[in-house]
């Protein structure tokens, strides 16, 4: 399974008060102080933040854009004996779709342990990463029959700390939680037993993960 690779820093400070991905001006902050502290140019902070004309002139409390997508790099999606294809592509996930993984992961995992919240998201992103499905977060979760939380409609609740925090480590390091797992459950309450026969690659809580 090919690995997901940061090119630019994620955000580390994550909250309720403030948008995921966001940072309010405390005093003393500057707009070059502020890309600095948080691995963007001052250019790519300005580019995120249209809405501020003069960087020069920021209030406290102001909300800033600290990143308008996590963008990672991947090699691109093939079988796993195709050894030809060695260049890389960039991916881009925007802000809505990593709001939405860990709407997901909350809807799926609340009772879980940490772990166990991490490795949900981190199938999501195996799957974006498989021939075998969608190219995208959104297409992935919202393929037909694949989570149960989108039919019943607690995927549209909002993600809690631990969920958008679960997020971020999926993508930095905790990664590979799951051991490339593509499919997860719950034994004790699943109805159907297809995954049953699934090769087990780690069991985290009350969820088995599945290749």
């Amino acid at each position: 399974m090919k690995k997901l690779i940061f090119v630019l820093t994620l955000l580390a400070a994550l909250s309720f008060a403030a948008p995921a991905f966001g940072y309010s001006v405390e005093k003393g902050d500057t707009m070059t102080k502020i890309a600095q502290e948080h691995g963007l140019t001052l250019k790519e902070l300005a580019n995120a933040n249209p809405q501020i004309k003069n960087l020069d002139l920021i209030i406290v409390g102001q909300h800033i854009n600290i990143k308008e997508t996590t963008r990672i790099s991947s090699e691109p999606k093939k079988e796993k004996n195709d050894s030809n294809k060695s260049s890389q592509i960039e991916i881009n996930f925007s802000e809505e779709e990593l709001d939405l993984l860990a709407r997901i992961v909350r809807a799926e995992a609340q009772t879980e342990p940490f772990e166990g919240k991490v490795a949900v998201a981190d199938v999501v992103l195996n799957r974006v990463e498989s021939p075998q499905f969608p190219d995208t977060i959104k297409e992935v979760i919202y393929e037909p029959r694949q989570f149960q939380p989108v039919a019943n409609g607690q995927v549209n609740k909002p993600a809690d700390e631990e969920s958008i925090e679960a997020v971020e480590a999926a993508l930095t390091d905790m990664r590979n939680i799951s051991e490339d797992s593509l499919f997860f459950y719950n034994p004790d309450i699943a109805t159907s037993r297809w995954l049953d026969t699934r090769e087990t690659t780690v069991v985290i809580g009350q969820h088995v993960f599945k290749e």
